[in-house]
């Protein structure tokens, strides 16, 4: 390990944040965080318990009141200092994003600029938060509308982006005013640490954000889901964990944000620009090294432009260097640990079985670190598991399809519905297509969907709620109505 990887780690929190203080595990208990490009402990967090949970969520329901009555204009600096900071910081931060995670450092360095723009753009929601005044149809009483902070939220990231989902969910909420606990992923706790010791530093006051890192969530999160004090869940993860939550939700009728797994569809049209199809695809399928619930899973390509797009895809994967995400060189990094190695070799495994033609890759890579070298398979059987499981790795298998009806049918073909992405010049196909098509959002001839300006959010089995964009906020706000007499 270097001296500037050493003197990153070392800057960051390890302790629990609860009302305000950072302080150990009521345990002492503490956990190692794994590097996956060599599979070595490269820090120890608190891991945090129960007690330290209903702790934070004490902390964060006292913190309530005083946060809810904060003017606007106060919440918003806080997020936009954040934001500066951040922006600032943006070489460190990437770095130990790229040690606990081990997406390449271009890679990293982009992620801690979009995740610093939901701060930005949530500082400037939190001035506009909208109200109504009308006269009532019968003219005798004035109808008064108005949006007040939801109360203390529960938020549960993954560990893909493990920044950006932080500041997507920390944003709004601080924006509306509401108090919050914090679970982030066990696999990749330092990012979210070392954000939270910069709301501090951005002026957030103590009890607003409290932080828990643990090794035992379920255990850990479940009294709080039952306890009255809290008033909204948000999660982002996959959709068996998230059905989990929403049944143990009901119990308090909890307002609940869940952005769940995903099997985006990529279409190809043989009237679309091939070489921008064959750049978007790179981007949907490897942006994260494929780890990343907006990755393509399925590509769906008309058979008269399949062989042509499948030999560039072949070539670009091909070419592309695996390794440790520091060195300059590499463009993708290890997948996350052993448990997400072995579930790409099977899901790969499976489908060669079952007839696959393994155009490159389709074998794990070397040394002690989690790789898996990038995979280009076709044909396809339909049959495998691939089609309907969501393969989180560096693989992308190859469909046809012979008309629009048939491209579209493949597309939903799914039970979820979280993102699709089309190419043709077409402009009619364009419309008809992502109207068609039941996801939550579409890239049309573009490869990243994802903008803090714009709603992120699925349908069907991929969830409910948005994040970004002027839905984000309304997640965490309740609406009141006020009746007066004339």
């Amino acid at each position: 390990m270097s001296a500037g990887e050493r003197r990153v780690l070392e800057a960051v929190p390890k302790e629990l944040l609860i009302g305000g203080e950072w302080r150990p595990a009521a345990s002492g208990r503490r956990f190692a965080v794994q590097d996956p490009a060599t599979a070595s402990t490269i820090a120890e967090v608190a891991d945090g318990s129960v007690a330290d949970a209903l702790a934070a969520l004490g902390a964060a329901d006292e913190a309530q009141p005083g946060w809810a009555a904060t003017a606007p204009r106060g919440r918003s600096e806080i997020l936009r200092r954040a934001f500066d900071i951040i922006t600032a910081r943006a070489d460190d931060l990437a770095l130990l994003m790229t040690l606990e995670m081990g997406k390449p450092l271009a890679e990293s360095k982009a992620e801690i600029s979009y995740a610093a723009e939901f701060f930005r753009w949530f500082s400037e929601q939190a001035v506009r938060v909208p109200g109504n005044y009308q006269v009532s149809p019968a003219g005798n009483s004035r109808l008064i509308t108005l949006r007040q902070p939801v109360g203390p939220v529960l938020l549960i990231t993954p560990w893909n982006f493990p920044m950006a989902m932080g500041t997507r969910k920390i944003g709004p909420a601080i924006a509306a005013g509401c108090t919050m606990v914090f679970k982030p992923a066990e696999l990749t706790p330092l990012s979210s640490l070392a954000l939270a010791g910069i709301l501090i530093e951005s002026g957030l006051p103590p009890g607003v954000l409290n932080v828990v890192t643990t090794t035992t969530a379920g255990d850990t999160t479940g009294p709080l889901i039952k306890d009255s004090r809290l008033r909204k869940l948000s999660f982002t993860g996959s959709t068996a964990v998230g059905k989990a939550l929403i049944e143990a939700s009901a119990e308090q009728v909890l307002r609940v944000s869940m952005e769940l797994g995903g099997n985006a569809p990529f279409l190809v049209f043989a009237d679309a620009d091939l070489d921008a199809a064959v750049e978007g695809a790179m981007v949907a399928k490897m942006r994260n090294g494929g780890e990343a619930c907006t990755s393509a899973n399925r590509f769906h390509v008309e058979e008269s432009v399949a062989t042509e797009f499948a030999a560039r895809m072949t070539e670009r994967m091909a070419a592309l260097t695996v390794g440790r995400g520091t060195e300059e060189a590499v463009e993708v990094g290890p997948l996350i640990d052993a448990k997400q190695l072995d579930k790409v070799a099977s899901l790969v495994d499976d489908a060669v079985a079952r007839g696959a033609q393994v155009r490159c890759g389709g074998e794990r890579g070397s040394g002690p670190g989690y790789f898996y070298r990038p995979t280009v398979l076709c044909p396809v059987p339909p049959d495998s598991r691939m089609r309907t499981e969501e393969i989180f790795g560096p693989v992308a298998p190859i469909y046809t399809f012979a008309s629009e009806e048939e491209a579209v049918a493949a597309a939903n073909d799914t039970e979820y519905g979280l993102v699709a992405y089309v190419y043709t010049r077409d402009l009619g196909r364009a419309v008809r297509v992502s109207e068609a098509i039941k996801t939550g959002m579409v890239g049309i001839n573009q490869g990243v969907v994802s903008n803090p300006a714009a709603p992120f959010g699925g349908v069907k089995q991929s969830g409910f709620g948005r994040e970004g964009g002027e839905e984000g906020i309304e997640e965490y706000l309740d609406i009141k109505y006020i009746g007066i007499s004339t």
